[in-house]
Formats: structure tokens, C-alpha cells, sequence
């Protein structure tokens, strides 16, 4: 009895060892499939990843098999990166490649803006935190650096219990006390 009857044969890939570079060079479907893997930094550099991948599949001999076998995974790939988008309209990357362009654009807005909230948010809380440092100055001389670091990382919530607290404490250590 043959031993390895039965058994499919496979090919270990090394997929890190390739350089970005490397693989723009090579115009295989796996290679594409590594630069969208590769690529997923970003919405946006995602979608320059699918657009080769795309152009790849075009120029395949096996365009229909290759194509469905790398939407369905892009499909998974998509969906463990939290891509909330009609996964299940995609039945062909080559022929719904505008359809989720526009997808992808609409996740690069809203991770645009879900960045510029948290920008603002981070840029509220240190002007927070600098005012409180000057009003620590004003009543008690010099912020210590203990104190400085507490302040640091403090959230909103807490750097306005402390400024509400500066009147009534009657020393740096009760007003920053939890």
C-alpha cells in the first residue's frame, strides 16, 4: 500500500521574506494576494492592493476560477478586518470592482474622521490638563512632577472632578487624591 496515496501535495511560502518591491514584481495571483495582506495598514492601501490583485486576475488564463477563488477570500480577509460593508453582494472582484471601491473609499472616510474625532478629543483633554497645570500653579507654587504625570494622563472626566476640586482642596495632594 502506497503511503502517500491520498495525501495533496503543498508548497511552504515564506510570505514575509518578500519585500514589497519583490512582489510588485512578480504578476501572480498569490502574489496579490500577499500585497493585499501586506497592504491592510489602510483602507485606502487596501484598495491599491485589490485594484493590482484586479489587474492580475484580468490577465490570468484561468480568469474565472482565479477570480472566484480570490474574491472568496478577500471576502474573509475583509471580514476579519471589521470591513462592515455588503460582503455578500461581492461575488467577483473583477466585476464588482467598482462596487467595492466604493466601499473601501467609505471606509477610508469614516476611519478619516473617527481619526480627526480622536485627534480632537486627545487636543481638548491636554488643553485641559494645561489650564489645571496654570490654576495648580496660581494655588499651590510649582506642579510637581508627580503630579504633572497625573495630570498627563488624566481623561476629561477626571481633569474636570479636579478642576472643580481646586477651590476646596487645600493641598496638590487632596486635590489630585481619587
Amino acid at each position: 500500500m502506497d503511503r502517500d496515496a491520498g495525501l495533496l501535495p503543498y508548497y511552504l511560502v515564506d510570505e514575509g521574506r518578500y519585500t514589497d518591491e519583490e512582489l510588485g514584481l512578480r504578476q501572480t495571483p498569490l502574489s496579490g494576494v500577499f500585497g493585499v495582506e501586506n497592504d491592510g495598514h489602510s483602507w485606502e492601501t487596501l484598495q491599491q492592493a485589490v485594484d493590482r490583485v484586479v489587474k492580475i486576475i484580468e490577465a490570468d488564463p484561468s480568469k474565472e476560477r482565479v477570480d472566484k477563488i480570490i474574491t472568496r477570500w478577500i471576502k474573509r480577509h475583509l471580514s476579519r478586518l471589521g470591513a462592515e460593508m455588503g460582503l455578500e453582494r461581492l461575488n467577483s472582484l473583477v466585476e464588482d470592482r467598482d462596487m467595492l471601491a466604493e466601499n473601501l473609499e467609505n471606509l477610508v472616510k469614516k476611519e478619516r474622521l473617527e481619526g480627526l474625532e480622536i485627534g480632537e478629543k486627545q487636543g481638548e483633554v491636554k488643553g485641559e490638563a494645561k489650564l489645571l497645570k496654570r490654576l495648580i500653579f496660581s494655588k499651590y507654587g510649582q506642579c510637581p512632577e508627580w503630579a504633572q504625570d497625573k495630570l498627563n494622563a488624566a481623561d476629561s472626566d477626571r481633569l474636570g472632578v479636579w478642576a472643580e476640586r481646586i477651590f476646596t482642596a487645600e493641598t496638590l495632594e487632596k486635590l489630585l487624591s481619587d
